[in-house]
């Protein structure tokens, strides 16, 4: 995703080969999902790629990690498809490792709006969808609008509570499902005309969901040129942006410029007993509860404490710890 990270090196001595973690999606009509699937699958195997795309009439969406090279031959093969030829790239450190295996599919959305039958997609991508601005475009918005403009969050709640932009509107939502009940709610009615900047981690979201908006009466929208991602990448800890960002594979959030040591980090996360964190962790109740919630390594580290809150994973946590002794 080219999040401007050091690389970290995945392969022994001979060769010293990096991995990276590639984030991409292009909207272009696809006759046959299922022919596109069989050749990705073939194509990630053949290259020793590991993690995940969805296919579907509308587009593709992927995540995938692997030694560079075969990364570089990925793309190159990849924009051989006359829809895919000007596809935009995220790089990332990362590699294989970071997932657990390979996952190609077809669906009836790459992003699961519930809205397949809304979404218009032609050779130029999604048609009615907001006005792509560039980060510096973002910043130009506010200085020229102020405190008019309206950062929406086009993430799940939960993602927010590490990292957002500042004061953000963030839904309550906790799947992208939940956005079109929200947007129907008349909660954001008070922004129809206002500029609204939605936004999320690599843009995709954004895409369908500024288009969405339009399409109930908000009259201006934007949406950031390559997301948080670019935008955290332009400016690090000295913009709009605020935090950590959650991310999709095993290291659950990465930061900007010199991370959490960067003196303009603002720190958002913190556990229930209060201390700060960034990481996201399973309650004990894995039975019951599949929340993920932010806990500090000492929580995390003690059964009686290692739950999300709530009375009954709390009394589980207390079990899990009297076994423990």
């Amino acid at each position: 995703m080219g999040f401007g990270v050091p690389c970290c090196w995945l392969l022994g001595w001979e060769g010293m080969s990096l991995g990276k973690i590639l984030l991409f999606y292009k909207f272009t009509p696809i006759a046959d999902p299922q022919a596109m699937r069989l050749w990705q699958r073939d194509l990630c195997e053949l290259l020793g790629l590991t993690g995940r795309i969805l296919i579907s009439e509308h587009g593709i969406n992927g995540t995938l990690g692997g030694d560079m090279e075969d990364c570089k031959r990925y793309v190159r093969k990849f924009r051989e498809y006359p829809g895919f030829k000007d596809t935009e790239f995220k790089w990332s450190a990362g590699g294989a490792d970071d997932f657990p295996k390979l996952s190609v599919k077809v669906r009836d959305e790459i992003v699961a709006f519930g809205a397949p039958q809304e979404l218009r997609v032609d050779e130029h991508g999604v048609v009615g969808g907001g006005v792509h601005l560039k980060p510096e475009e973002v910043n130009q918005l506010v200085a020229d609008r102020g405190d008019d403009v309206v950062f929406f969050d086009g993430r799940n709640a939960m993602e927010a509570q590490i990292g957002k932009f500042k004061n953000a509107v963030v839904p309550d939502v906790r799947t992208t499902h939940d956005f079109i009940r929200e947007l129907e709610s008349g909660k954001y009615d008070w922004m129809k005309d206002r500029p609204v900047v939605s936004y999320c981690t690599g843009g995709i979201r954004c895409e369908i969901l500024s288009a969405l908006m339009k399409n109930r009466g908000f009259t201006e929208v934007y949406q950031i040129d390559g997301g948080i991602v670019r935008y955290g990448e332009k400016y690090g800890n000295h913009g709009l942006w605020e935090g950590s960002l959650y991310v999709f594979d095993k290291r659950m959030h990465m930061e900007f410029g010199l991370g959490t040591k960067d003196p303009g980090f603002v720190q958002l996360g913190h556990c229930k007993c209060g201390k700060p964190t960034n990481k996201f962790e399973h309650c004990v109740n894995e039975d019951n509860c599949r929340d993920l919630v932010l806990m500090c390594e000492d929580c995390y580290a003690n059964p009686a404490t290692r739950h999300c809150g709530r009375e009954e994973c709390a009394e589980v946590a207390a079990q899990v710890a009297a076994v423990a002794g």
